[in-house]
């Protein structure tokens, strides 16, 4: 009886326990670990080897920066390919970036956004392994996808491996929007892919090859270090912001859906603190109560859309993220009602006005978004003409996937 008594103990314990961390909405989960972190799988293969990292701030293991650890562990780095923002992360967002030296660690640093977007041979020719750590968003607009493809091209092209330190997405739970009309290449948008691709940077890399992508369907010889205790459904919060506008994982996870504000006249709260989680005009005044004035702040926006203009809209700042997380869908309402209640329609798609990142066609990816949104046509209406292209997609993604 004592027996029976103990076991039932242990089965009431147990579902108060389960029922506990389902209430939570927590998965208890191994933490994950960067192929950046895990060093025991990679650090003989560098040995001997005169190495190139493709870097940024948010190239760390832990806290400290990728280059100054491996530097510490002997590594023998020759040089440093920074992209957009420099590779210590404090350029302002679009402004050129200059060839310089590392302060910190006397290393040359070569710009990828500045005269040039990949190496070019003579950067290449004292230099046996190119090791690229870069943190993506998850979002086709986001530009450090289009570098990797440029240093993946420049390795083929010169011969050289490419050791890439894999990083989770934090929107991977999310394969959403129109796929890029190829027609509409541009700087923001090189591939046939949708605004959020719900893979990392690794399984990209291997997308690119296999797909044929790069320039002249070239391939480059790639070794993934892979993510440990990763699933594309588990929540990651970035512990270092992937560039200064960027600076919360609220402006993260908006980012997809709030980024094709950039090809509008409406502010997206560059020249502010709280960049992308927030939207508004100065002509949206008498439509909502609140507001914010973007203003000049150097290493963020020195020169935001409607500076010193006080602007009326949305505060993005306290939604609720994990309705992306339950739907797996980017935000269309906020671009339906703020173009519904802006009142100079004609101005609203013109980029010329904006001048910011590109122009809306070429964010969204396809022509029909904007035509859509003026004709008033629903969300739901404006889904379906994303099929069959984004079903195909979501098929061919799970050829290239390295996490569940």
């Amino acid at each position: 009886m004592k027996a029976v008594s103990f076991l039932l103990l242990v089965l009431i314990l147990n579902f108060v326990s389960n029922h506990a961390i389902a209430q939570s909405g927590k998965d208890i989960h191994p933490e994950i670990k960067t192929g950046a972190e895990q060093t025991e799988k990679y650090l003989t293969f560098l040995k001997g080897k005169r190495i190139a990292i493709v870097a940024n701030q948010t190239s760390v293991i832990r806290k400290t920066s990728l280059v100054d650890s491996l530097k510490s562990l002997g590594m023998n780095i020759v040089k440093i390919f920074g992209p957009e923002h420099g590779f210590r992360g404090t350029a302002s967002a679009g402004a050129v970036v200059a060839d310089s030296i590392d302060a910190r660690t006397g290393i040359q640093e070569i710009s990828l956004y500045g005269k040039k977007s990949k190496p070019s041979k003579a950067d290449l020719a004292d230099v046996d392994l190119l090791i690229f750590d870069i943190q993506d968003v998850g979002a086709r607009f986001y530009t450090y996808i289009n570098l990797l493809a440029k240093v993946m091209e420049a390795c083929a092209e010169n011969g050289k491996e490419l050791l890439i330190l894999d990083r989770p997405n934090p929107n991977g739970y999310s394969i959403d929007g129109p796929v890029l009309d190829m027609k509409l290449k541009s700087g923001i948008g090189m591939f046939p892919i949708p605004i959020t691709h719900g893979m990392t940077i690794g399984e990209l890399a291997g997308m690119y090859n296999g797909q044929g992508w790069l320039t002249n369907r070239i391939k480059c010889k790639i070794t993934v270090i892979p993510l440990a205790n990763y699933r594309h459904d588990l929540e990651y919060n970035l512990p270092v912001s992937p560039s200064p506008n960027l600076n919360t994982q609220q402006a993260i996870l908006l980012y997809p859906s709030v980024c094709l504000f950039e090809g509008t006249i409406i502010s997206q709260g560059r020249g502010t603190h709280f960049p992308f989680t927030v939207l508004g005009n100065p002509d949206l005044k008498g439509n909502y109560v609140f507001s914010f004035t973007p203003v000049s702040i150097k290493g963020m926006s020195e020169t935001p859309l409607h500076q010193n203009k006080t602007c009326y809209g949305l505060d993005l700042r306290k939604y609720d993220t994990a309705e992306f997380r339950k739907t797996g869908q980017i935000n269309l309402k906020w671009l339906i009602e703020l173009y519904q209640a802006y009142p100079f329609k004609a101005e609203f798609f013109d980029s010329r006005q904006s001048n910011q990142m590109g122009n809306f066609d070429q964010l969204a990816g396809t022509i029909l978004l904007k035509q859509q949104i003026i004709a008033g046509k629903t969300e739901k209406e404006i889904r379906a003409s994303w099929e069959p292209g984004l079903s195909a997609f979501k098929k061919l993604r799970l050829n290239y996937l390295l996490y569940p």
